[in-house]
């Protein structure tokens, strides 16, 4: 838009003030007279993009003038959209930060070693959940669970399952109760009556000089792998996943471990990408070859060690979500 600061019933900048009012997005370009030249100046510092002294304008000034104006109105908007993307990102990174788990083991022997990478671009967390609390009997309480599907959608429910998982543990819940508990919560919070989540659930009583007993639970579920003192993949029963049955039962598998002992819970995103055979997927098998490859990795190392060794197999990154969850006794807590 081409506006004459000096047109009949406008004075200074009222008339490009109220004209930037109307028209947000418009490219002004300012004509002013050369005695009043320093308005064109504070045109542009109220909104214009450029100005013109009127004597002193012919065709080709005013057309460069003109085109200058509407390229710079652009690269403004693209710079203030750009802008306004940052900040939403940013917001949404501190949200899910927050939705992101602190393990509660304090007080506890048991240690907690963990690794979260969403499979959505640009997010931080996806359906895939994990969590460790210490409970009021001083059994420890873990969880890692799997949403089906990749939306947002899906992350919201995975953080609210994990939310309400901690709440049940915390209430004092009984082991045996926390999976149908969970399923209710599951079955009146999602958005389509098809979703399921798996689980692997475990409650470790630690004992005396490091040593331990744990109950493992899975509802569809990869099963475990015990890291230390050897390597072992357990074997618990396999349940249905959450929101299958209504009537469904999880029987569990009772584990003594010894001093020195360190178990992992996964979700399925680090054992579906390719494996040692063209073709085939990882699972659970080929993990168990890596974890024996990798048997000198310290264990603050080794979540972030087994991805890296997972992708390199897949040649290159996972598409799914990944949640890994490392537990491990002390003598002290």
């Amino acid at each position: 838009m081409l506006l004459d600061l000096n047109h009949p019933g406008s004075q200074g900048l009222d008339g490009l003030r109220s004209l930037l009012k109307a028209h947000s997005g418009a490219a002004v370009c300012v004509l002013t007279g050369v005695d009043d030249e320093y308005l064109g100046v504070a045109a542009v510092a109220a909104g214009a993009q450029d100005y013109l002294v009127k004597g002193k304008v012919d065709g080709q000034v005013l057309i460069r003038a003109v085109r200058y104006a509407v390229e710079r109105r652009r690269a403004e908007t693209s710079l203030l959209r750009l802008r306004e993307e940052q900040l939403a990102a940013a917001e949404s990174a501190r949200l899910e930060r927050g939705l992101l788990p602190s393990p509660l083991l304090a007080g506890s022997t048991v240690r907690a070693r963990s690794y979260y990478r969403a499979g959505r671009t640009r997010s931080l967390i996806g359906g895939d959940f994990f969590d460790a609390v210490l409970g009021p009997t001083g059994t420890v309480h873990a969880i890692t669970g799997d949403v089906c599907g990749h939306g947002p959608d899906e992350a919201a429910l995975g953080a609210l399952l994990r939310v309400s998982w901690r709440a049940l543990v915390l209430a004092g819940v009984d082991e045996a109760h926390l999976l149908p508990k969970l399923q209710e919560v599951l079955v009146s919070e999602r958005h389509d009556p098809s979703l399921f989540t798996t689980v692997c659930a475990a409650a470790v009583r630690p004992g005396a000089g490091g040593t331990a007993e744990v109950e493992l639970r899975l509802a569809g579920h990869p099963p475990p792998m015990l890291l230390r003192p050897e390597l072992q993949l357990l074997e618990p029963p396999v349940g249905v996943p959450l929101g299958v049955l209504p009537d469904a039962t999880w029987d569990h598998l009772a584990v003594s471990l010894d001093a020195g002992w360190a178990l992992m819970s996964y979700t399925d995103g680090l054992i579906e990408g390719r494996g040692f055979d063209s073709g085939d997927p990882l699972w659970e098998e080929g993990l168990h070859t890596v974890l024996g490859q990798e048997r000198g990795t310290d264990l603050e190392r080794l979540p972030a060690r087994l991805v890296e060794r997972v992708q390199e197999l897949n040649g290159g990154p996972l598409a799914d979500d990944v949640a890994i969850l490392i537990l491990s006794g002390d003598a002290r807590p």
